[in-house]
C-alpha cells in the first residue's frame, strides 16, 4: 500500500510490560482499544544536537541523547469505554509504572512502545462541542515498528 489517510488508525493500551522489547513481546500482551480517538499526534524519536566549534575548521555536529517523543491524542470522553478507563488510571498512577501502547495504522502496520501518561485534562469548549480528554503520553522506550502484513 502506498500513501494512506489516518482514518481507521487506532490506539490501544496494556497495563503490562512485554517480556521482551520486540514485536513478539508486545504482540503477546493483551491490549484494550481506546475508543472515540479523534487524532493521535506524532510518533517518533528526535535527538538532541551536540555542537562543537573548533577555532580552526568547520563546526562539528553530532547526535546527542534520544527523546522518543510524546503522543498527544484527543478523544471524546466516554465513561463506558474500557480503554479510556485504563488511560485515566494511567494518568492518575503516581508509581512511575510503564504502560504499553499500540498504534495500528489502516494498512495493519503497528507501532509499539512503553510510556507514562502525564495527565488527561478534560475540556468543555462550548455548547456545540464534545467533552474531550487530551492525555500526554511520554514515550519512554524505543518504538518497535511492525510492517503491514503482506497479501
Amino acid at each position: 500500500m502506498g500513501s494512506q489517510t489516518a482514518a481507521g488508525s487506532s490506539l490501544a493500551i496494556s497495563v503490562t510490560s512485554p517480556a521482551t522489547a520486540d514485536a513478539t513481546g508486545y504482540a503477546a500482551l493483551t491490549f484494550t482499544d481506546v475508543g472515540q480517538v479523534e487524532k493521535l499526534g506524532s510518533i517518533g524519536a528526535s535527538f538532541a544536537k551536540v555542537e562543537f566549534q573548533p577555532l580552526k575548521g568547520a563546526k562539528q555536529k553530532f547526535k546527542g541523547s534520544a527523546d522518543y517523543g510524546a503522543l498527544q491524542p484527543s478523544m471524546a470522553l466516554d465513561s463506558s469505554d474500557a480503554g479510556q478507563a485504563i488511560m485515566q488510571t494511567s494518568a492518575d498512577d503516581e508509581s512511575q509504572k510503564l504502560y504499553s501502547f499500540r498504534v495500528t495504522y489502516p494498512d495493519g502496520a503497528k507501532r509499539y512502545f512503553g510510556g507514562r501518561n502525564f495527565g488527561m485534562p478534560e475540556t468543555a469548549d462550548g455548547a456545540d462541542s464534545m467533552l474531550t480528554g487530551a492525555p500526554t503520553i511520554e514515550i519512554c522506550t524505543k518504538i518497535v515498528k511492525v510492517a503491514a502484513p503482506t497479501t
